[in-house]
């Protein structure tokens, strides 16, 4: 009986991946899908030609004289130093603070104390959360005009006082130097509030049940578990809505201009309505670069002061 001896074929090594070493040692170049080259740099060229390049433009307008139709003369830091002198600059620069700490902070807790009430899942909160979200879907002008109606005399808010017996209260609210810049953060705060409630709803939905419970066990009020569960947890949240804040702040334009135009005598004027003022109406194009660039400064410097130091809070 004789046997026969079947060679076996020898199993073919699979092909080296992209990216991986070829046989003798040769090492293959990565290839990139062009679907994803072109989801990359389309966007980008696109994000380049419509936000960096004019923003690039806008810091070297900053630096110029430029009426709009001559060529633009280069005068250094020239622009920012007339801002030093300008008393419309120095005011429009206190009401944009002033602006950012009481839009800003009543935002926040407006709408992180709005969240709280309206986390829990029960019969008709979602009735209430679409009311509170409804002026969000209200463009800035549409809601200056609506506002504007309430502020006529003997209109809603006027109505209100003499009703509640608070007559003597009652003036001019936009034509009055004193209350012209409070009486349009009101409307924007209308607005705003049920927007950073939906953020902070969100945030809410994350925390682990089980951190309320635990805290509840060892016998925590409801303040302590907010103070010591709640907002611990939600820094990712409020890095967020600080930014939001920030930006939303510093570029508040269409409901001042719709309301005031920055009057009366510039007492509701903020630097986005004298840049747009000092562009467009007196043609001073560098003048208004400049406070733009102003303007990103006072945006960046506090974010980014925000972000670091909870960076160092967490390491």
């Amino acid at each position: 009986m004789t046997a026969t001896a079947v060679e076996a074929e020898p199993t073919p090594s699979p092909p080296p991946r992209s990216g991986g070493r070829a046989r003798g040692g040769e090492r293959r170049p990565w290839r990139v899908s062009p679907l994803i080259l072109a989801f990359v740099f389309i966007p980008f060229a696109i994000e380049a030609v419509w936000v960096f390049w004019p923003a690039l433009q806008g810091f070297w307008l900053s630096l110029t004289r430029w009426d709009g139709l001559s060529a633009p003369t280069f005068v250094g830091l020239g622009n920012f130093g007339d801002m030093v002198s300008d008393p419309i600059f120095r005011t429009a620069l206190k009401n944009t603070a002033i602006w950012l700490v009481l839009f800003g902070g009543l935002s926040v807790i407006g709408g992180f104390g709005m969240a709280l009430l309206l986390q829990k899942e029960r019969r008709g909160v979602g009735i209430y959360r679409a009311a509170l979200f409804t002026p969000v879907v209200f463009s800035l002008v549409v809601t200056a005009l609506i506002w504007r109606v309430f502020y006529q005399p003997d209109g809603l808010i006027d109505s209100v006082l003499r009703g509640v017996g608070l007559g003597d209260f009652i003036r001019p609210w936009l034509a009055d130097p004193d209350t012209a810049l409070y009486a349009v953060i009101l409307p924007a705060l209308w607005r705003q509030i049920g927007y950073v409630m939906v953020l902070y709803l969100a945030g809410l939905k994350a925390v682990d049940p089980a951190l309320y419970e635990a805290a509840k066990v060892d016998g925590a009020s409801a303040w302590q578990r907010t103070r010591y569960v709640t907002i611990p947890q939600l820094k990712g949240v409020n890095s967020v809505v600080l930014s939001v804040i920030v930006i939303d702040s510093l570029r508040s334009f269409d409901i001042v201009w719709s309301m005031t135009r920055g009057g009366p005598y510039h007492s509701s004027e903020l630097l986005s309505t004298y840049m747009y003022s000092t562009a467009f109406q007196s043609t001073q194009l560098g003048y208004a670069s400049a406070i733009a660039v102003v303007i990103f400064i006072l945006a960046l410097a506090v974010i980014l002061g925000y972000l670091i130091r909870a960076f160092r809070e967490e390491t």
